[in-house]
């Protein structure tokens, strides 16, 4: 079973991620505080406890945890944050989907925007290019020698999962987003260890770069993520196997 492979751009992100560990945080915060105005308690809070699990696999302490949860149930004086969905294209007209945290929504979309024309792209209208992906989730599970293909792919299925792809380094999960935290804590009990494990936008179909435009894709994928409002990009580019982050 396989897919598109979003593997390179999983591990260019996470090397981002690891460099500025404090940012990640910030973010994860954000999302923990928006996910706590729904309730405080993770055990009847779905999306609480999937935000949760994703902080803790970023290895963000308890404590910052818990300061982020009672700011947003109101428990802690806290910035009041709205999600808000940027569409556009690229360079070389790949699809990118923005999804921001903002408490100014013009400051947001005035940085946004700018990156996007800087970039040699353009900011569009609300559903220029979201249907050209579907929201699942997506687990990365890192690859050793001694790990079982069809072994893994079997208890990945019967997790509920809805496609394996196994790679050099790695075995990519694709799941419903029902089914994602069923899904992650099976693997979890497991004993698998987790490289990513999130909700994403994933596209249908990639859009083939060379060097040049791959260059100028990941420029803008960067200042957009350096941004703090913005929480996650996706995108639809399928970078050459030479390029190198």
């Amino acid at each position: 079973m396989s897919g598109h492979s979003k593997w390179h751009n999983i591990q260019a992100k996470k090397g981002k991620i690891d460099a500025k560990r404090g940012k990640i945080f910030t973010k994860i915060g954000k999302e923990i505080a928006i996910a706590a105005k729904d309730g405080s308690n993770p055990d009847t809070n779905s999306k609480l406890r999937d935000v949760i699990a994703k902080a803790k696999s970023n290895n963000m302490p308890q404590d910052t945890i818990t300061r982020a949860i009672k700011k947003g149930s109101g428990e802690m004086e806290g910035i009041n944050y709205e999600e808000i969905i940027y569409e556009g294209y690229g360079p070389g007209g790949v699809a990118v989907i923005v999804k921001a945290l903002t408490d100014n929504k013009n400051r947001t979309a005035g940085n946004v925007r700018t990156a996007f024309t800087r970039s040699g792209g353009n900011l569009g209208a609300n559903g220029c290019v979201g249907w050209m992906f579907n929201t699942k989730g997506q687990i990365i599970i890192e690859r050793t020698e001694d790990m079982d293909e069809d072994d893994i792919m079997m208890k990945v299925l019967d997790a509920g999962a809805e496609d394996f792809d196994a790679q050099d380094e790695v075995f990519e999960i694709t799941t419903s987003i029902d089914e994602f935290a069923k899904v992650r804590d099976a693997l979890q009990n497991e004993g698998f260890k987790f490289i990513s494990a999130d909700i994403n936008m994933i596209p249908d179909n990639l859009t083939a770069v060379d060097m040049e435009t791959a260059e100028k894709v990941q420029k803008l994928i960067d200042k957009l993520e350096d941004d703090d409002d913005v929480q996650d990009v996706y995108h639809n580019a399928d970078f050459p196997d030479e390029f190198e982050e």
